[in-house]
């Protein structure tokens, strides 16, 4: 009986352990973290929140695009001002639409962005349900005449000669 070295294997489950955990690639330069822990733990939570106008599937925080560290700026200094959280964003956000939040209001202009995927889905299924439950069409099929059916047996060995 064979033994396996267990060692082998725990340093490849631990490689995939380790490769599978989020990296985030912080794109903040280090000219612009505040010096203030809490103002800055406030405007990276803000940053995470901010949509890239640049790159659009990156938050703020982590899109290094020109337009991403103006805004960076833009909230530390808001906050460095004395903006609530809520009125950071609320500035920026009136400068740049839903668009710049990674999660716009749920209202009348956004209904078919946060339902639009989940009314598709269900149309889908609807139409899949319906496909497999119609019955299927049968195409008639004419009678063979009495020729065709005693050559039909003849060719598919019923000729009647073996019992």
């Amino acid at each position: 009986m064979r033994r396996w070295n267990v060692l082998p294997l725990l340093i490849l489950a631990l490689f995939f352990v380790v490769a599978s955990l989020p990296f985030r690639a912080h794109a903040i330069e280090p000219g612009e973290a505040l010096e203030d822990a809490g103002l800055e733990a406030r405007a990276r939570d803000i940053g995470r929140q901010l949509r890239c106008l640049v790159c659009q599937n990156q938050s703020i925080d982590d899109s290094d695009a020109p337009l991403a560290r103006d805004l960076r700026r833009l909230v530390r200094k808001r906050l460095v001002a004395g903006d609530t959280d809520r009125d950071a964003i609320a500035y920026i956000h009136a400068r740049y639409g839903d668009f710049v939040l990674l999660r716009p209001p749920v209202d009348e202009r956004t209904w078919l962005l946060w339902f639009g995927p989940a009314a598709a889905l269900f149309v889908t299924l609807l139409f899949l349900l319906w496909r497999l439950r119609r019955p299927r069409a049968i195409s008639p099929v004419e009678a063979l005449s009495v020729e065709d059916a005693a050559r039909a047996d003849v060719l598919l060995g019923d000729g009647g000669d073996e019992p």
